[in-house]
C-alpha cells in the first residue's frame, strides 16, 4: 500500500510540473493570430488527462497549483484572476459532463468553451461593463477549436495509460 501512495504522489508531482512547463511554453508562443486572448491551452491537456486518470480532487489541485505557479511566475494579479476563474469554471463543467455519455473530446471542448466564458465574466467585472460580451463569439469558436485539439490528444494519451495500467496488472 505504501508503494502505491508513493507512486501516486510522484505522478501528481509530475503532472503539476508538466502542466506548469506547458504553461511556460505557451507563454513563449506568439499564438494570438491578431485575436487577443486566444491561446492553445496546452496545460489543459494535463488537466483533461488527470480528470480521466486520477481522482477528481487531485485533478482540481493540479488546476489550482498550475494557475498559481504560472500566475506568480509570468503573470500578474489580473492574469491570475482570469486564469483562476476560467480554469475553475472549465474544471467544474468538465467534471460534471465527464459523468455523462459525452466523450473525452466533447468534455474537453466544453472545457475550452467554459474557460473562455469564465474569462469574459472576469473581464466584465474588471471593466465594470457587460459590453465585453461582444467578444464572446470569437472566444467560443477558439474554445471549441482548441478544446477539440486538446481532446483528441487527451484521448490518445488516456487510451495508452489504460493499456499500460492493464499490462502492469499482469
Amino acid at each position: 500500500m505504501k508503494r502505491d501512495k508513493i507512486k501516486s504522489i510522484a505522478l501528481f508531482g509530475m503532472m503539476v510540473a508538466l502542466a506548469f512547463t506547458f504553461s511556460y511554453l505557451e507563454s513563449l508562443i506568439p499564438f494570438d493570430f491578431a485575436i487577443p486572448g486566444v491561446k492553445l491551452g496546452l496545460a489543459n491537456l494535463v488537466v483533461v488527462v488527470a480528470l480521466y486518470t486520477m481522482k477528481p480532487g487531485e485533478a482540481l489541485c493540479i488546476v489550482i497549483i498550475r494557475i498559481f505557479l504560472a500566475g506568480l511566475t509570468f503573470g500578474n494579479a489580473y492574469s491570475l484572476a482570469y486564469s483562476l476563474c476560467g480554469g475553475l469554471l472549465s474544471y467544474a463543467v468538465m467534471l460534471l459532463f465527464k459523468k455523462t455519455k459525452l466523450s473525452i473530446i466533447g468534455v474537453s471542448m466544453l472545457g475550452g468553451i467554459f474557460h473562455n466564458i469564465g474569462q469574459i465574466i472576469v473581464a466584465a467585472i474588471v471593466l465594470g461593463t457587460a459590453r465585453i460580451a461582444y467578444y464572446l463569439p470569437v472566444l467560443l469558436v477558439s474554445g471549441v477549436a482548441t478544446g477539440l485539439a486538446i481532446g483528441i490528444v487527451s484521448k490518445l494519451i488516456t487510451d495508452r495509460v489504460k493499456i499500460i495500467k492493464n499490462n502492469s496488472k499482469d
